[in-house]
């Protein structure tokens, strides 16, 4: 795969890297088949199992996922050679790049000169962090930048530089006018960089349960135990990083050597290059995945209908297999557990709970200061202009990229050390952890301020003086943080309770590797005998060494928070009916909540102008 870094791939690059791609869809598919079959089984034993009672109390707001849309003029470096050139930027919704050659075109709707999805990107603010990074790419550089050509431009000092940094793909370099639009800028473009990447992690369709599962259990056949950022996106740029990260060392040592250029000029072009092979590989991906989806469509549809008539006997089998395979490999595991993971297991949790307890705080203090805003405003202000305003800049706080960055800095903070702490254990995810405790403290804001909303309407009538009113609206908002409280404690729980496994159980599985997989034929021919995809002896084999892990998880987290029963698991927080909470607040109207004039029965006219019923809908 040779050729030079600026040009486009000839063909025979283009059909090797075809090949490539329909072998990578060829191992994995399997895969992804058998773990569409155990999601299916895993959801119907959902179903028929005991049911939990409902544990959020909040409204579970409907708006996410999404994106302020951000734009305004910025410059791009482009061209041959590279110049700074005016370009008109727009952040859309769904977390997409586009720029125009002026802000005209885009006004016309025209279509943008370029697009990208930010998928796996990263911000840098720094122009002399971004040419350190530079220099690392091509590591056999010698370092010596004076031979390098005087005008080149990557080196001509950018006072508000905005460079956007892919492992695969081309880098942006941007500029801003001023420190204030780079500022707004970057959290724009860090928004839509956590949007695009947690797509697969927030979603809760079992194919993209089976799909990540997918993806490590192909990884862990090919020796790569622990997670890492690989996941972050789509599924077919999820398959295209773990197609890039096998290419890469045979496109550095079959391309670096032939490339012409020095130093950063150098780094540069490889990026280019990366940025071609990217394109081509996530083509083939995508093509790949939209071929199969027919298939997957019929498969679901077949496996629901083969797996639900025999769920009980699946069921049964896999529990008496599994206590089997339980009592040959407790020693080697317990012995796993005491040796490598009890002695950090603490520490990684602790850091976990801070995280979310600092960021949550600052969650709650914003929440509550927007509710006091607008209880401040109804007994001060007669206009209602001026209030359905202060009613949509709240509905608006949980997409507000630099009120929320309070509450993102405290995940940012704690990557430092979750990192050192978690590398030990082949965990390089951490990426995913801080965007998943950011997307987890932006719902639960967007919940929170839904069912603000929600009760407030319900509560304020035309019978309501400007201050009843906002007594009214301050009981709303001691009960929206009551909800807030038993729902963040929860969500808590159930987000150390995943991360942790995370961490740990390919960790632990790579150490019990070589020992007890060698165990599993003598169990296989019961499981075989069923005839189901659904059940495998590698996964009960895993659902086994988790079984026991979670112990260890749980007990350490009734230690860490202190509360008498942790056993929640990762789906414990179903959506409760939002009847109830219109149920109660008839009944506080019905107890007397909502005052009236003395000895009438009928409404009287507000003392200042409240809006109409709706108005505090979001």
């Amino acid at each position: 795969m040779g050729g030079r870094p600026s040009s486009p791939l000839d063909k025979r690059q283009q059909k090797q890297l075809r090949g490539q791609v329909d072998t990578l869809l060829r191992n994995f598919l399997p895969c992804y088949r058998g773990q569409l079959a155990a999601s299916v089984l895993w959801q119907i034993s959902q179903e028929l199992g005991p049911q939990e009672p409902a544990g959020c109390q909040l409204l579970h707001s409907k708006k996410l996922p999404r994106v302020r849309e951000h734009r305004g003029p910025l410059t791009l470096l482009q061209g041959h050679p590279p110049q700074w050139q005016p370009i008109f930027c727009v952040l859309r919704g769904d977390g997409r790049l586009e720029w125009f050659s002026h802000r005209e075109e885009y006004e016309n709707g025209d279509h943008p000169l370029e697009s990208t999805p930010l998928t796996g990107y990263t911000v840098l603010t720094s122009q002399s962090e971004y040419l350190r990074l530079l220099d690392a790419l091509c590591p056999d550089s010698s370092g010596d930048h004076t031979q390098e050509e005087p005008d080149l431009l990557l080196e001509t000092p950018v006072q508000f530089p905005l460079f956007l940094q892919h492992p695969f793909r081309r880098h942006l370099c941007l500029s801003a006018a001023t420190g204030k639009m780079q500022q707004a800028w970057s959290l724009a473009l860090q928004g839509g960089i956590r949007l695009r990447g947690t797509v697969l992690r927030r979603s809760q369709a079992p194919a993209a349960r089976a799909f990540l599962d997918a993806i490590r259990l192909y990884r862990q056949q090919r020796g790569h135990f622990g997670d890492d950022d690989a996941t972050l996106g789509s599924d077919a740029e999820v398959l295209t990083a773990v197609l890039m990260r096998q290419l890469l060392p045979e496109l550095r040592s079959q391309t670096l050597p032939g490339l012409r250029e020095s130093g950063r000029a150098r780094a540069w072009s490889w990026t280019k290059l990366l940025d071609a092979v990217h394109a081509a590989v996530l083509a083939g991906a995508s093509a790949g995945l939209r071929a199969f989806q027919p298939e997957k469509d019929e498969l679901l549809v077949a496996l629901e209908r083969t797996i639900r008539p025999d769920v009980e006997q699946m069921l049964q089998l896999q529990a008496r297999v599994a206590g089997r395979l339980q009592a040959e490999v407790q020693g080697p595991l317990e012995s796993c557990l005491h040796r490598k993971v009890d002695m950090q297991l603490p520490r990684v949790t602790q850091t976990l709970l801070s995280t979310l307890e600092a960021e949550l705080t600052v969650v709650q203090t914003l929440l509550t200061q927007g509710m006091d805003r607008l209880s401040r405003h109804l007994r001060r202000s007669s206009s209602g202009a001026r209030l359905r305003k202060e009613v949509y800049s709240f509905g608006e706080m949980p997409w507000d990229p630099e009120l929320m960055q309070t509450c993102y800095h405290e995940a940012e903070q704690s990557r430092g050390r979750l990192g050192q702490l978690t590398a030990p254990f082949g965990f390089f995810g951490t990426q995913s952890l801080v965007f998943g405790a950011q997307d987890l403290a932006q719902q639960l804001m967007a919940d929170a301020v839904a069912t603000f909303l929600q009760l407030a309407d319900q509560y304020l009538t035309t019978a309501l003086d400007c201050d009843q009113a906002a007594q009214q609206l301050e009981k709303v908002g001691g009960r929206v943080l009551k909800k807030f409280r038993s729902d963040s404690g929860s969500a808590r729980r159930k987000f150390i309770h995943g991360w942790l496994l995370c961490i740990f159980l390919p960790f632990v599985l790579s150490q019990l590797e070589p020992s007890c997989k060698a165990e599993l034929p003598e169990f296989e021919g019961e499981v075989l005998a069923m005839g189901s995809p659904a059940l495998t002896i590698e996964g009960i084999y895993e659902d086994v060494v988790r079984g026991v892990l979670l112990q260890r998880i749980n007990q350490e987290l009734k230690k860490a928070l202190g509360a008498s029963n942790v056993s929640c698991t990762l789906d414990d927080c179903s959506e409760a009916p939002w009847d109830q909470a219109g149920a109660d607040v008839v009944t506080e109207a019905q107890r007397g909540t909502c005052s009236k004039q003395p000895g009438s029965g009928t409404k009287v006219q507000p003392l200042c102008p409240l809006p109409p019923p709706g108005t505090f809908q979001s």
